[in-house]
């Protein structure tokens, strides 16, 4: 089975499975037996729930975990906002302040920062709808060079689906610890408190943030019981606590951010947010090795639909349509016959935000579209191959084909019109201005009219 290849192994212990249910302790006998919330909780902890939906979401919607901690995650101080107009006009999706253009869009690898930390260096590239109404999504980069340090973060706008593009992410969540790689994805839960530490120097990579309902893994339909992402192979973490109580009373001090609106609040307390000693449920952070990816393809003719490459989705109430999907392109085999391999040119009602992680994508071949940068074709905007891309592939020995070996591409397609912040169009100075120019403009006429004579 592949797995990605990184220098630093994970030290970190797992449990496997998808949306299961799962119950971890890191002290013998902390989880109650039999009850919930008993009178006295075992070891003198705290019973707390956490919800990620409603209390009365039917069962097989419903994802709550029970918590069992030193102290309640309401011991802290009043949240105050912190540098609101710099922050807010990092991350807004406020349709006033978004630019939504039909262009088709292009961006030139972003930059690295190793200025500032996990929490500071988010920034909204695009996105569209209302976290207040929990409807929409967010795409954010982040870029960062520095540790946490006494500090939490947690969002209580969506769930976040990390995209490691470069360098290790070790996060410390209230469930437990996880490390994630280049090539592999985090969900970290609306809500779910935790702190990013950086073992191998500064990162960057890509979130898509969630606002309505959670992520899941799509419907196989035909295809069956088994393929694309399977639900053995995501890894949810163990218990595993700080206990400060040996600390002098100045050194307890933490920091909590909460993002809120698209806006930060911050917050101290004067004991660790990662006291949770044991917990059972099905609402928790979860990592996944895109490696173990199983595709789907055609073993006879035509160029199926990029759905067939869908990781996760978060659904919308319209059966079928998602208000984010997220969709990988790994190495494969192409066997089709008398058929045009790459991805067709076409108008999609969907927006498709692509990426490429590392290597080189096949529809792209005339360069521009490269690891750490990234583009954005809106509702019904014109796309496909480049110029090179399809002179080689029509001209193309169709032989079975191996393509993407040593690369990665993604997508975060939604149903959504996404407008693209202020950040993502000027300010990070990224939008190559020639996109068009490049890759559809030089495109030839093969066509003679034979009514012509």
């Amino acid at each position: 089975m592949p797995t990605t290849n990184f220098s630093h192994p994970d030290p970190y212990s797992y449990q496997v499975g998808f949306d299961s249910y799962h119950e971890t302790e890191a002290v013998p006998g902390a989880l109650p037996v039999a009850q919930n919330s008993p009178q006295k909780v075992p070891h003198g902890l705290y019973a707390e729930k956490l919800s990620g939906t409603a209390f009365t979401a039917p069962r097989h919607e419903n994802k709550q975990t029970w918590v069992y901690r030193i102290l309640p995650a309401a011991a802290h101080g009043n949240f105050v906002e912190e540098d609101a107009d710099s922050y807010h006009t990092r991350t807004t999706t406020e349709t006033s302040k978004l630019h939504h253009i039909p262009n088709q869009l292009r961006w030139d690898p972003f930059d690295l920062d190793d200025t500032v930390d996990w929490v500071h260096g988010l920034h909204l590239v695009a996105g569209s709808g209302d976290p207040t109404t929990k409807h929409g999504l967010g795409i954010l980069l982040y870029a960062a060079g520095k540790d946490m340090g006494r500090e939490a973060f947690y969002s209580a706008d969506g769930d976040f689906l990390i995209v490691a593009q470069h360098g290790a992410l070790n996060i410390q969540t209230e469930l437990g610890k996880i490390l994630v790689r280049p090539n592999e994805i985090c969900v970290i839960p609306r809500g779910v408190r935790y702190r990013v530490t950086l073992p191998a120097g500064p990162v960057r990579g890509y979130v898509c943030e969630l606002y309505q309902g959670h992520f899941q893994l799509p419907e196989l339909g035909p295809i069956g019981s088994n393929g694309l992402a399977n639900s053995r192979d995501f890894q949810a973490p163990v218990a595993a606590f700080d206990d400060d109580e040996d600390e002098q009373d100045e050194a307890k001090e933490y920091r909590l951010y909460s993002k809120f609106n698209n806006r930060l609040f911050s917050t101290t307390q004067d004991h660790t947010p990662f006291d949770i000693v044991a917990w059972h449920g099905n609402y928790y952070p979860y990592k996944y090795d895109l490696g173990r990816f199983n595709t789907i393809g055609t073993v006879s003719y035509d160029h199926p639909d990029p759905s067939i490459f869908t990781v996760l989705t978060g659904a919308s109430d319209h059966v079928g349509t998602a208000i984010a999907d997220f969709v990988i392109f790994p190495p494969r085999w192409l066997v089709a016959e008398n058929t045009f391999r790459p991805p067709w040119y076409h108008r999609n009602t969907m927006s498709e935000f692509m990426r490429l992680i590392t290597g080189d994508y096949d529809a792209k071949t005339g360069g521009g579209f490269r690891p750490a940068g990234a583009s954005l074709h809106n509702v019904m905007s014109a796309h496909g191959p480049d110029m090179h891309a399809f002179e080689g592939a029509s001209n193309a020995d169709l032989k079975p084909q191996k393509i993407g070996e040593g690369s990665m591409a993604f997508m975060f397609e939604s149903s959504l019109m996404v407008g693209v912040s202020e950040w993502g169009l000027k300010t990070c100075q990224k939008v190559q201005t020639d996109y068009n120019e490049h890759s559809w403009r030089p495109l030839k006429r093969h066509f003679r009219n034979p009514n012509k004579g």
